[in-house]
């Protein structure tokens, strides 16, 4: 039917159509059908607006610089934009315009390039290096700034991938800081510097892209059961292995991350700001949150200029008539968060907080949600921090200076002068806290005299020293903290993160005069040792023992290669080929060079030295298989380790941070191919060889058959393993014959009288073990804990479960001490709840082991302490016997 006919019904129609309910059915449908066979379709709302919808009306543009939609194809919101989309627009937007130079700062695991945008006047383009240098020497000598000083000012956006609104908005900021002129845009650009990071996290946020335009149709649908508000396992939240890039500013577990902290430091910013997302049916934050909830570090200047530039964030918002917060729910206490890193380096770091639509559209408390508001939203409180910041400009400049004052005030005032730190046997794990020092800029200098501290001797050139006297005082102080008692104990994360007990490193604090003792060499020239002897091919045998950090890395290279490996259960001495004798400890990993039965690699000797030359690890020649003391090296106590096969439950109900840092830890420090099976495909996953199962925390649905043949599978010779929240489903189904300590009980430990309706949040984190470290007294004897060198080992813990404290010795070769509590928060009746019960628990079933870690082994990547308790588990289940 012609579109003119089509017209003449419908307006005839309005006077008749609607007399009857089947009548209008049935014209309704005929006007479907018609239109569609006309090649005529139905009118949609793309959710989306041109970039000049997003930004302030009485501007002009420059019409020279692209638009978003004109090099995209589509308007901003219509679609949620990929990275590679993101990338493609700053580039032509940095060849177009003048004020804008473009750095690739670094790439993602997933190799996405990670951008950095440079933004000024055309005129200070050139000299954009000398600005940057300056401020820098500001910063070193303490000379007070001039007006004329340039704020640097960093603009990040949506460190969580499905929380992109901040990315889009970063689109529409861009293009305003390069096409917009006049007397605001100049007052910005001519004397200061933007910094525009479009994209924190490019491989979760194209990750959430993908989810939200696979599910979006014509019609938006605003139901917020639809599959599009859903998102699947894994979410876009995390990066590549899964991890909350928001908690790696301090880690640097990420390539994301070590980029990042590279350019802030390169740059210093004054202002930094970090876009975020939260619930649907909440409105918008902004800083300040609550100022008792700051990390201690951080000065109370900084929260009052951040108080500052909140009157223009609330000015931005109110001419809108959008809904916001501020001052409370959010903490600024953990340094690794994006708001709050910046902040103990004298810049004002910025949180916000916009409620999210999660897709394209959806339904919320206060009425349906557009992707394009939560866009416009962003866009309006990045304007108005550069109309804060500008405004309070010299209070900024004035306020950086006195934080490097204050800071050097601070430290020399400080009852401590310093930290000793023994370098371990394990240089491995002591090159990674090194790099992490460098990476922050730590300044550090190795002893080169021994020095006995609260009879702890410290060996030269084995120990170095962290003075407090430095530009990074505040961070020192906050990487070393102990503190256990807090004027706010309501955190939005973790409560500790003390970097000897994390790198399980000895350490002590130093007074002044005890530092004047300390005999040192230049900063931070520390270097792991490297052993370049050639093994000799004639040897009886190579060995090299556990207690390297890349030992497992260096057992599995090999056990990829077909080396034929062995581990002791036992010490041992040995001879070995440079006519020394070498005490090798239990754990210790033997290579029988044997006879060509025993189906050795070939070129033996040559694989063995040039995989352990690569991580650092020295192996010994062994002359023969008869030891001077301790176990022959065919003793049936030196057994033989099959390469594993491993399998790692994950999918929907389980968590997909510990599953993401299993995995990682697996991947890229042990090289070893790890299959993620969903635990809803358990079951058909089971009929393969694997030699381990790992369950991380999660909620788990299994049928019972899967149960039964995963029992089997373990009294076959599987090696079940289970952490957190996993060990509460094998007490439930005893695969472990544990009691977990239920909630009732736990509430039992806290006195409710003479509290108030008012209390019940505070009364309720009180409860609640949310990220310290306790001290586990450890059985360095049992095969769990070969390679570590002490009694006891500082244990990351995130949750209140506790196991039951009656066990065998036997099998709890972890126990919290009597007084377990080293760093963080905990209430009194938690720690006394968790005092002297398991860390650890085995039960051997059948052929083969049941294992649980009541905490997380691997936390964010960044415990190295604990992490070879995951290897051992793997490579050194075979000698548990109980």
């Amino acid at each position: 039917m012609e579109n003119a006919m089509l017209a003449t019904l419908i307006s005839a129609g309005t006077q008749t159509l609607f007399s009857s309910y089947s009548k209008c059915l049935c014209v309704c449908l005929f006007l479907i059908s018609s239109l569609s066979a006309s090649g005529a379709t139905v009118n949609v709302d793309t959710g989306g607006r041109p970039v000049h919808d997003y930004l302030p009306k009485n501007i002009n543009y420059n019409p020279d610089i692209p638009t978003p939609e004109s090099v995209l194809g589509m308007q901003i919101g219509e679609w949620h934009v990929r990275h590679d989309q993101l990338v493609r627009y700053m580039r032509v937007l940095a060849e177009a315009s003048d004020r804008i130079s473009l750095e690739v700062t670094g790439r993602t695991h997933e190799n996405r390039e990670l951008l950095l945008l440079k933004i000024t006047a055309s005129d200070n383009q050139p000299r954009l290096a000398s600005l940057q240098q300056a401020h820098l020497d500001r910063l070193a000598t303490g000379k007070q700034p001039q007006s004329t000083d340039p704020l640097i000012i960093y603009m990040g956006y949506s460190i969580h991938g499905n929380e992109p609104s901040g990315a889009n908005a970063s689109l529409v900021i861009a293009y305003y800081l390069a096409a917009a002129q006049g007397e605001d845009i100049a007052a910005l650009l001519n004397n200061n510097v933007v910094l525009l990071d479009p994209s924190f996290n490019p491989d979760g946020l194209s990750r959430f892209a993908q989810w939200a335009n696979m599910h979006k149709g014509k019609q938006l649908v605003a139901d917020s059961h639809h599959r599009e508000h859903d998102e699947g396992w894994p979410s876009g939240r995390t990066n590549h292995y899964w991890f909350d890039l928001n908690r790696d500013w301090l880690l640097l577990t990420h390539p994301e991350s070590r980029a990042r902290i590279k350019q802030f430091h390169q740059w210093r910013p004054h202002v930094l700001t970090d876009f975020h997302e939260m619930s649907t049916d909440s409105t918008y934050f902004f800083q300040p949150g609550v100022r008792s909830r700051k990390n201690p570090m951080t000065p109370d200047g900084n929260v009052t200029l951040t108080e500052a530039m909140a009157q223009y964030h609330a000015k931005a918002l109110d001419s809108k008539g959008e809904l916001y917060f501020t001052e409370e729910g959010f903490d600024d206490f953990y340094v690794g968060k994006g708001s709050t890193y910046p902040d103990v380096h004298g810049s004002i770091g910025i949180l916000f907080e916009q409620a999210s639509s999660r897709g394209h559209l959806q339904e919320s408390i206060n009425g349906e949600l557009a992707f394009a508001d939560t866009i416009a939203n962003q866009v309006s409180t990045s304007l108005s921090t550069f109309e804060g910041a500008l405004a309070n400009k010299p209070a900024i400049l004035d306020y950086q200076s006195r934080f490097i004052k204050e800071t050097r005030k601070q430290a020399n005032d400080d009852d401590q002068a310093g930290y000793l730190l023994a370098i371990p046997k394990d240089s491995g794990r002591f090159s990674a806290l090194i790099d992490l020092l460098n990476q922050h800029q730590v300044v550090f200098n190795l002893v080169t005299r021994d020095i006995s501290i609260d009879d702890t001797k410290y060996i030269a050139n084995n120990a170095i020293y962290v003075p407090l006297s430095q530009p990074q005082y505040r961070l020192v102080k906050s990487l070393f903290s102990t503190q256990t008692s807090f004027e706010n104990n309501t955190f939005y994360d973790v409560s500790s993160w003390n970097i000897a007990l994390a790198f399980n490193v000895q350490y002590t604090g130093v007074s002044h005069r005890q530092a004047n003792s300390i005999k040192t060499a230049a900063n931070n020239q520390w270097d792991a040792a490297t052993y370049h002897t050639p093994l000799a091919d004639n040897a009886y045998a190579y060995a090299f023992d556990w207690t390297d950090y890349y030992a497992p890395a260096l057992l599995q290279a090999l056990l990829e290669a077909g080396v034929k490996a062995r581990s002791s259960e036992s010490g041992f001495t040995a001879q070995t080929a440079n006519g020394s004798r070498k005490a090798f400890p239990p754990g210790s990993i033997i290579i029988p060079a044997g006879p060509s039965r025993m189906g050795q690699a070939q070129n033996l000797a040559h694989l063995v030295q040039e995989n352990a030359q690569h991580l650092g690890i020295q192996v010994h020649a062994i002359t023969s298989g008869l030891t001077p003391s301790g176990n022959d090296l065919g003793s049936r106590s030196i057994a033989p380790i099959t390469p594993p096969n491993v399998l790692l439950v994950g999918g929907k109900g389980t968590s997909e941070y510990e599953v993401g840092e299993m995995w990682h830890y697996f991947d890229t420090r042990v090289g070893l191919p790890t299959t993620i099976v969903e635990q809803r495909n358990l079951l058909t996953a089971l009929t393969n060889k694997y030699s381990h199962i790992i369950f991380p925390s999660g909620r788990f649905i299994l049928s019972e058959n899967t149960k039964q043949q995963l029992i089997a599978w373990v009294e076959q010779g599987g090696v079940l393993i289970g952490q957190k929240s996993a060990l509460r489903y094998f007490a439930q189904n005893e695969w472990l014959n544990i009691s977990v300590v239920k909630r009732g009980e736990i509430d039992s430990h806290f006195d409710e009288e003479g509290l108030t309706y008012a209390d019940r949040s505070a009364h309720a984190a009180q409860k609640l073990v949310a990220g310290s470290a306790y001290i586990a007294q450890i059985d360095n004897s049992h095969p769990l804990f070969y390679g570590y060198q002490s009694d006891t080992l500082a244990m990351f813990k995130t949750s209140n479960m506790v196991i039951d404290n009656h066990y065998s010795v036997f099998s709890t070769p972890a126990r919290y001490t009597n007084a377990p509590l080293a760093s963080g928060f905990s209430a009194d009746a938690m720690v006394d709840l968790i005092a002297q019960t398991p860390a650890v628990v085995t039960k051997k079933r059948g052929k083969g082991v049941v294992i649980g870690f009541v905490d997380n082994t691997q936390f964010r990547g960044y415990w190295y302490a604990t992490n070879k308790m995951l290897s051992n588990a793997i490579y050194q289940s075979h000698f548990i016997r109980y």
